[in-house]
C-alpha cells in the first residue's frame, strides 16, 4: 500500500478545532478501514458531509449469472462488449465470484452529472486505451494508456476523459489491495528486489476546494445495487487531508521485468495481491539466456486457481490469434500450455514484446450472461494439431 501522504491545509494535531479565516470551523471527516483498526485518511470539509437532501430508489446492478460452475478453458472478445456513452451504464462484468469482479468498460463520455462511489470493492481501473482526469476529494489523478488506477472503498470519484473512445479493464477487490508481501519491508517499504518502487506510484495532486451548494447526486454501490443520494454540498469541498487510504496510479509501463536463465514463473510478474486472488503484468522482456532455453511458458495444470488474462498489446509468444481486449479463463483442475507450433517459433528468440494483465483466483469464478454473449465457443479446441 501507498505510504503517508498530506495535500492541503491540515491541522496541527488529530480531532482539534481547526478554524475557518472568516470564522467556524472546518468539518473533521475519518476514512476508516478494518473499523478503526486499517488504513485511515483524515479530510477537512467546508462544509459536514453528511448533508442528505434526498434519496431516490435503488436498483440493481448485480451480475447476472449464465455458468456458476465451470471446467473448460474459455475466451472473451472484450472489445466486443457494447460501447456507451455514461461510465457505468458501460460496464460489463463478466467473471465473478465473492472475493472479485472483472469488468470491461468503453465509456464514450465523462461523467457530467453525477459522481460515483463504491462503498463495497476497491476499484482497480486497467486503462487500456483513453486518457483523462479522475477527480477526487484527494486531488486529481491524470491517467493514460497502461495505467493501473486504485481507487479504495469510499472514495467519491468523476471522470474526465478526454478521448472518446476509452476501454477499461475494471477489477474490483472486496479486500484492500496491497503490494505483494515478498517485496515490502517490516516498514511497508517496496524493497530493493521488488520490480517496482514509490517513485513509480502516482498520488493525487492539484487538490481544488469547490464551495458549492445545491443538488449533487452521488450514485453509491454497495452488494449490487446503486444508491442515488442527492446531498446539498459538492462533495470536493476538501481543503486538506492526510492518511494512508486516498487513491493511486501505477504504470504497467513502470514495472521493471525480473528475467532468468531458465523461464521464470507468473509471480515474478505479480502486482498486488489481495483476498484470494493475486494480479500480475506480463511486460516487454528479454528472453531466457540458458542455451537450451525454450522461452514459451511450459503446459501448467491450474490445481488450485482459475486464471484469467487480458491481452493489451504486441505478439503473445505461447498464442495465436490472440486479439486486444481478449481475456482467457483457463480454469481450476484441467491443465493449459502454449499452442501447437510456438514453443518451437520461440527458441533462439531475444525479447517479447507482449503486454498482458493476469488475475490469479484462489476460489472458482462464474461466468456471466454478458460474458457468454462474447465468447469465442472455439477456443477449448485451439491446443488441437
Amino acid at each position: 500500500m501507498p505510504h503517508y501522504q498530506k495535500l492541503g491545509l491540515i491541522p496541527a494535531k488529530r480531532h482539534i478545532q481547526f478554524n475557518k479565516p472568516g470564522g467556524g470551523l472546518y468539518s473533521e471527516q475519518l476514512l476508516s478501514t478494518e473499523g478503526f483498526s486499517d488504513a485511515y485518511s483524515l479530510t477537512y470539509h467546508l462544509y459536514p458531509p453528511t448533508m442528505v437532501l434526498s434519496i431516490d430508489e435503488p436498483y440493481s446492478v448485480a451480475p447476472e449469472i449464465s455458468l456458476e460452475k465451470n471446467m473448460q478453458n474459455r475466451s472473451f472478445q472484450g472489445f466486443s462488449a457494447n460501447p456507451a456513452d455514461d461510465f457505468l451504464v458501460s460496464r460489463v462484468p463478466l467473471l465473478v465470484n465473492n472475493d472479485v469482479h472483472i469488468s470491461v468498460a468503453s465509456p464514450r463520455k465523462s461523467m457530467d452529472s453525477y459522481f460515483y462511489k463504491n462503498s463495497s470493492a476497491d476499484e482497480l481501473l486497467f486503462i487500456h486505451e483513453g486518457s483523462g482526469t479522475i477527480n477526487t476529494m484527494f486531488g486529481k489523478l491524470r491517467f493514460s494508456y497502461g495505467d493501473h488506477v486504485v481507487i479504495p472503498r469510499g472514495v467519491t470519484y468523476s471522470i474526465n476523459f478526454i478521448t472518446a473512445e476509452n476501454r477499461i479493464l475494471i477489477v474490483e477487490s472486496f479486500s484492500p489491495f496491497r503490494f505483494p508481501k515478498r517485496y515490502v519491508n517490516r516498514f511497508g517499504q517496496l524493497l530493493e528486489h521488488a520490480p517496482f518502487c514509490e517513485r513509480d506510484i502516482r498520488t493525487p495532486s492539484d487538490l481544488e476546494t469547490i464551495d458549492a451548494k445545491g443538488d449533487f447526486k452521488i450514485l453509491i454501490k454497495k452488494d449490487g445495487f446503486i444508491y442515488p443520494y442527492h446531498y446539498a454540498t459538492h462533495p470536493f469541498d476538501v481543503v486538506g487531508w492526510d492518511g494512508f487510504h486516498y487513491p493511486y496510479a501505477f504504470s504497467i509501463h513502470d514495472f521493471e521485468p525480473i528475467t532468468g536463465r531458465i523461464h521464470q514463473p507468473p509471480p515474478v510478474h505479480q502486482t498486488f495481491e489481495a483476498n484470494n486472488f493475486v494480479m500480475c503484468a506480463f511486460v516487454p522482456r528479454l528472453y531466457d539466456y540458458h542455451p537450451g532455453a525454450i522461452p514459451v511458458p511450459y503446459n501448467h495444470s491450474n490445481v488450485d486457481s482459475d486464471e484469467v488474462l487480458y491481452y493489451v498489446d504486441g505478439e503473445f509468444m505461447s498464442r495465436k490469434n490472440v486479439k486486444r481486449g481478449q481475456l482467457t479463463l483457463h480454469p481450476i483442475g484441467i491443465p493449459h500450455g502454449p499452442h501447437p507450433g510456438t514453443v518451437e517459433r520461440s527458441l533462439g528468440a531475444k525479447e517479447t514484446l507482449e503486454l498482458a494483465v493476469m488475475i490469479d483466483t484462489f476460489k472458482p469464478l462464474m461466468i456471466t450472461k454478458q460474458a457468454m454473449e462474447i465468447e469465442d465457443q472455439e477456443y477449448f479446441k485451439s491446443w488441437v494439431e
